[in-house]
């Protein structure tokens, strides 16, 4: 758990952002510094690695805790990186992603068909809708079904039913500005921008 927490507080999208462009993502966009901001904001060039490296901070500590341990140590390991996503440790536990990418990550170490039927769903819901913020809460929301479904472990059941919640309660102000209709939509030449 301490080395997924450790794993999850890394802020890969502040790091890379400020190596490469020299601007401090929190002062871009939505202010976040996970992968959806990043790649709204400076495109694919280093929008795709962000996604890349915040899915792995999930996927290592809970794929190693599942190997090691089983389960309940993967999907432990794996939460303790969401945790650590959204407030860092490097960070001064100040704010951090929303932790849709370290638990997809998470999924995918502890439970792979899980993890895939998640990753489906998001990418379907996103290019249906192209608002990440829906296609998150919505994934959130049909992930223990999924893997209900799939005969899963019971920590991983339970995992999922947590993790949703969490994703939910962390999107909050995204469902306020749906609401309101001021959520920031991807449009296809914002997938490209900034990329060449």
């Amino acid at each position: 758990m301490l080395a997924g927490y450790l794993a999850g507080s890394m802020p890969f999208g502040l790091w890379l952002v400020r190596a490469f462009r020299g601007e401090d993502v929190r002062t871009q966009g939505s202010g976040n510094i996970g992968a959806s901001n990043v790649w709204r904001v400076y495109g694919p060039r280093l929008g795709a690695p962000i996604v890349v490296l915040d899915v792995a901070k999930g996927f290592v500590p809970a794929f190693v805790g599942t190997l090691v341990a089983g389960p309940l140590a993967g999907v432990l390991a794996g939460a303790a990186a969401m945790v650590g996503h959204w407030r860092p440790i490097f960070l001064g536990f100040a704010r951090g992603g929303k932790a849709v990418a370290a638990a997809g990550g998470a999924f995918l170490g502890v439970a792979p068909l899980v993890g895939l039927a998640g990753v489906g769903i998001w990418l379907l819901l996103f290019l249906a809708t192209r608002y990440a913020s829906v296609a998150s809460v919505s994934t959130a929301l049909l992930l223990p079904v999924v893997a209900l479904l799939l005969g899963a472990a019971w920590p991983v059941v339970a995992f999922a039913a947590i993790a949703g919640l969490v994703v939910v309660l962390l999107h909050r102000p995204n469902l306020r500005r749906l609401r309101e209709g001021t959520e920031s939509r991807f449009e296809l030449k914002q997938l490209r921008r900034r990329s060449a």
